[in-house]
């Protein structure tokens, strides 16, 4: 696989960014957003995603984007081989609860 290439999965109205096929969710955060444009929201909450977390050993992120009652489901986090610490759940919901961020991805959504 070559260094860049991410799977992108689409099922059932939701759309999957992941690193490694198949998905696995170790850790997972959720947050509602507004529509968009499913891929281009996924692809910019998963590079912040593997910016915050790029030093965990055996990370590989995973952005899920499905419609839920007018609005956007995402789902944040990835798969983990190993162990992770403790805080890494509430820093990746503050990357998601970010408003600087969240507005950006949903510019670039629209």
């Amino acid at each position: 696989m070559a260094r860049n290439h991410w799977h992108i999965l689409h099922d059932d109205g939701a759309l999957t960014v992941a690193r490694r096929v198949p998905v696995r969710f170790d850790l997972a955060v959720s947050t509602r957003l507004p529509m968009g444009r499913k891929l281009r929201l996924a692809q910019q909450v998963r590079q912040d995603l593997w910016r915050l977390l790029r030093g965990l050993r055996g990370f590989a992120p995973v952005v899920r984007v499905e419609e839920q009652s007018g609005g956007l489901l995402l789902t944040a986090g990835g798969q983990v081989d190993g162990d992770w610490p403790a805080e890494t759940e509430s820093q990746i919901a503050a990357l998601l609860a970010c408003p600087a961020r969240r507005a950006r991805w949903l510019r670039w959504a629209a």
